[in-house]
């Protein structure tokens, strides 16, 4: 018997996801505004963002980069944001000579510089290629952000800011990580970008 077909396990189930966005309302915002502020600085300055995770995390850091690179809600000017992920032969070569936990960090080493972000996530924080990945990025000067899960893992200390979402469960975290990552693209845009028109859009 499948979920859907369990009444019991499928209320259990959304009330789970009720209960994370109650917290997300009583506690989570401000680490949320904490978060986007340090991002939004960055890219006022200048400064690069790169984001980098694993499995479905590296799909959320590259759909992050792309609202940011195209758009989220307004028309406006790109953005320079980059997802270390997309690059098939880098990643390929990186983790084939170097090893896994190098493919994202030595990218960061090539090309991160100060006043650059990072944008790092990982739903336990053990990840051991996104841990070294920040390590590199604070070495570097650069602002270090992490999404993450309830005790943050190895990567919480190597943050500057943090969102640890209070669960365990991978896909729990990473619903609430999308919630996460749309909201820090509008308030991106909405500081960067205040006196233009929104349009939405389908992507």
């Amino acid at each position: 018997m499948s979920l859907l077909d369990n009444e019991s396990e499928l209320k259990s189930s959304i009330e789970t996801r009720k209960r994370l966005l109650d917290w997300f309302l009583e506690h989570g915002g401000s680490d949320v505004r904490t978060v986007a502020d340090e991002l939004t600085e960055g890219l006022r300055r200048g400064g690069a963002v790169f984001t980098c995770g694993n499995g479905g995390s590296a799909s959320q850091a590259e759909h992050l980069a792309a609202e940011l690179a195209g758009r989220y809600k307004l028309d406006r000017k790109s953005l320079p944001v980059f997802a270390l992920s997309t690059n098939t032969a880098s990643v390929t070569a990186i983790a084939n000579d170097f090893g896994f936990s190098e493919m994202f960090a030595r990218q960061i080493d090539g090309i991160g510089k100060k006043g650059d972000c990072l944008v790092a996530l990982s739903t336990s924080g053990n990840s051991a290629n996104v841990v070294r990945a920040c390590g590199v990025a604070r070495a570097k000067g650069m602002k270090v952000i992490g999404l993450t899960g309830q005790t943050g893992g190895a990567m919480a200390a190597e943050c500057d800011a943090v969102v640890k979402i209070p669960e365990t469960d991978t896909a729990r975290i990473q619903e609430m990580h999308m919630v996460v990552i749309h909201l820090i693209c509008q308030h991106v845009e909405e500081t960067l970008f205040a006196t233009q028109k929104a349009k939405s859009h389908e992507t």
